[in-house]
């Protein structure tokens, strides 16, 4: 993953062309999508918007982070994924949780709460099937299925890498067990170590060898000279977003400051295991994105810098 330029850094897609054409010249190495069907904040479908980012770029890796998977009949998905695939030439990741926080988006599509973990993991490995091109019948519970065959197949050969995104101990076994790569949310560096030492727990009690597995971290940020003005607009942002004051979180789920104070905070995370950072920027603007590109990324990819 890692390579000779450390660690991958990636960024949450701004919905402006513009911003993701610029986004993709500043040299980023992914582009991710989340959303939902029904939420409290205003937002995209993300394989609708993944389409969409499909032909705003040309190399970048592109990915869900995350698609809500019980949400969805996996037929759907894996149909729509491999079509993806195909408009953008094997540069797909499918990143997958189970949601919950909106109970209304559940009762919307017919999909009991309780079930979304038992549907995901039912779900996982059914897409990898559909996604062989070859038929495929399935007695599951949740999906059964019978000579179900989907054509043309993606481009990725076994179809694109599914990583596993969540908080939880739950989200970590399913990782462990069915997942090509563990994308955590809200963590500290700290609790990101953690996750990788009982991710790796799990899949060796199973037998499970994690060769070529995906450890990514989304970490949001804000950069800004002024590292008091930089924290306050975080916390407005992800206050916003998340209905809770975040001030308070800041120091542990979050880089913001300056940008060597910024650069410091994310190799944290890579020195816990993070091999591709996905970053959410807390200010959605050009100003933003070159800060993150020109001052942060080098210096993480290089080894960091003290924090300042």
């Amino acid at each position: 993953m890692t390579g000779g330029s450390g660690p991958l850094v990636g960024v949450v897609a701004a919905q402006d062309p513009a911003l993701v054409a610029l986004t993709e010249r500043l040299g980023v190495d992914s582009l991710w999508v989340g959303g939902h069907i029904a939420s409290r904040n205003p937002g995209w479908e993300p394989l609708a918007w993944l389409h969409r980012l499909a032909e705003q770029t040309e190399r970048v890796t592109i990915g869900s982070a995350v698609l809500l998977l019980p949400l969805y009949p996996p037929a759907l998905v894996a149909k729509q994924v491999a079509d993806l695939d195909r408009v953008a030439g094997g540069r797909v990741v499918l990143g997958v949780g189970v949601g919950g926080e909106y109970p209304q988006e559940f009762s919307a599509v017919q999909v009991p709460l309780g079930e979304r973990g038992r549907r995901t993991d039912e779900a996982i490995p059914l897409l990898r099937r559909l996604w062989s091109g070859e038929p495929v019948t399935a007695d599951g519970p949740a999906y059964p299925m019978t000579d179900v065959r989907l054509t043309p197949p993606p481009v990725q050969p076994g179809g694109p890498p599914v990583v596993v995104g969540g908080r939880q101990a739950p989200a970590m076994r399913r990782a462990a067990l069915l997942g090509d790569g563990w994308l955590p949310y809200m963590y500290s560096p700290r609790r990101y170590a953690e996750s990788v030492a009982e991710i790796r727990r799990v899949a060796t009690t199973a037998g499970r060898e994690l060769d070529g597995f995906r450890w990514m971290a989304y970490v949001p940020v804000c950069v800004d000279a002024d590292a008091s003005r930089a924290r306050a607009d975080a916390a407005a942002f992800l206050g916003g977003t998340y209905r809770q004051d975040f001030d308070p979180l800041l120091d542990h789920v979050a880089a913001v400051g300056t940008a060597a104070r910024v650069a410091g905070r994310l190799r944290e995370y890579v020195d816990a295991g993070a091999e591709h950072l996905v970053l959410l920027p807390c200010r959605r603007d050009a100003d933003q994105l070159r800060a993150l590109f020109a001052d942060v990324a080098p210096r993480v990819r290089a080894g960091g810098a003290p924090a300042a």
